[in-house]
């Protein structure tokens, strides 16, 4: 379970922060403002009713129920509510190939068609082409085109290079509204897959109206040896029972929380298996190829519309790589994993590994949330 004393960050008692709860009669939208907790569900019902209000952060205190809340029992897992995912019917949308190193991993997936003893090889003969730096070349530009014909010619053109170097962003659904698991629950790896891994990323809030309103944690789960054997097979890869986890909360922007710091944080990896296995990576999530405002304009313009907002997955700084089960075979998870995502001004969020068919069910959907907040007599707008 989630430790208290780490899965906020250390200033969150200066901070403006979603979340939700499970309890008895029903999710429940909660604020953290200045240290203070807030029932927002009576006055919205959803958090994505409070965050595409004109000003969620003003909302908490004009609009929200101060509680007593025992923090410590909640994000440990250890009282009568239960932490859940911070969005609700937002849209779970993610960005892919975003980052260099995760550009090359999907290459090497590609071409390896899926069979991780090959991996080594490929990366070793990949990186004898374009080099080790990568990260001041601009998705687009003259120099990316100058590149992508310099692939083709020597037969190394993917279709993950022409989203990674390309004018357009990969975007794609991860799962549906309501499906993302909280910190402390179990995350699921689908027992057919050999070769997969956790994926590390900032989740940015954002409303109807295309405005970034903060960020959040995610896991963006894959399964390396099923989209390695054919792209067409993302939706297996990615969209599968408690493959989706996001947390501890989201941390609204503020005067003393921008965008800014989402683009100058760190994320850091740490797994601990049964096995006895250890494992830890950090990365800028600074280093990202292409800007988080570029993306959110790509995901929300006259073209795309999601009225009820959405959470988006920036992409993954790293694909972790550190040999498990046998030299050259790279990293796979094993049943009891535990995965802990964390930055500084984020918190952690904090999971362990189980096969997808013995995760809970998702049984709490759309109608679901409708019908419950009808039986209480909220807001379900």
């Amino acid at each position: 379970m989630t430790e208290p004393q780490t899965a906020l960050p250390e200033d969150w008692r200066t901070g403006h922060f979603a979340l939700r709860a499970g309890a008895a009669e029903g999710p429940l939208a909660l604020a953290l403002a200045g240290g203070q907790a807030f029932d927002m569900t009576p006055a919205f019902g959803t958090v994505s009713a409070w965050l595409n209000s004109a000003d969620p952060v003003a909302a908490i205190e004009e609009r929200g129920t101060p509680i007593a809340l025992d923090l410590d029992a909640l994000l440990a897992g250890s009282g009568p509510l239960r932490l859940l995912a911070p969005f609700d019917l937002q849209a779970l949308k993610a960005c892919g190939v975003t980052y260099v190193r995760s550009m090359i991993e999907r290459v090497i997936e590609e071409r390896c068609r899926g069979d991780a003893t090959q991996a080594e090889g490929v990366r070793a003969e990949f990186r004898a082409i374009i080099g080790e730096d990568l990260t001041a070349l601009r998705p687009g530009s003259p120099e990316a085109m100058q590149l992508k014909e310099n692939l083709i010619a020597r037969g190394w053109w993917s279709q993950y290079l022409e989203v990674g170097i390309g004018p357009d962003a990969e975007v794609f659904t991860k799962g549906q509204p309501l499906s993302a698991v909280g910190s402390g629950a179990r995350i699921g790896i689908h027992p057919a897959s050999a070769w997969n891994n956790p994926e590390p990323e900032a989740v940015l809030a954002v409303s109807a109206e295309g405005r970034i309103l903060g960020a959040a944690l995610g896991n963006d789960v894959n399964l390396r040896d099923v989209e390695g054997r054919s792209a067409l097979l993302l939706g297996r890869a990615k969209d599968n029972n408690a493959a989706c986890a996001i947390g501890p909360a989201i941390r609204l922007f503020d005067a003393g929380f921008t965008l800014d710091d989402i683009r100058a944080a760190t994320i850091a990896l740490d797994i601990a298996g049964t096995d006895g296995f250890t494992l830890a990576e950090e990365g800028r999530i600074g280093s990202i190829s292409r800007d988080p405002a570029d993306l959110v304009a790509q995901l929300v313009n006259p073209h795309h519309q999601f009225p009820d907002g959405a959470a988006l997955f920036l992409g993954t700084p790293f694909s972790p790589s550190k040999d498990r089960d046998a030299a050259g075979m790279g990293f796979t998870h094993h049943i009891g994993d535990t995965v802990r995502i964390a930055s500084p001004r984020l918190g952690a969020l904090v999971n362990t590994v189980d096969r997808t068919d013995a995760c809970p069910p998702w049984r709490f959907g759309i109608g679901a949330l409708i019908a419950n907040l009808a039986r209480r007599g909220l807001p379900r707008a």
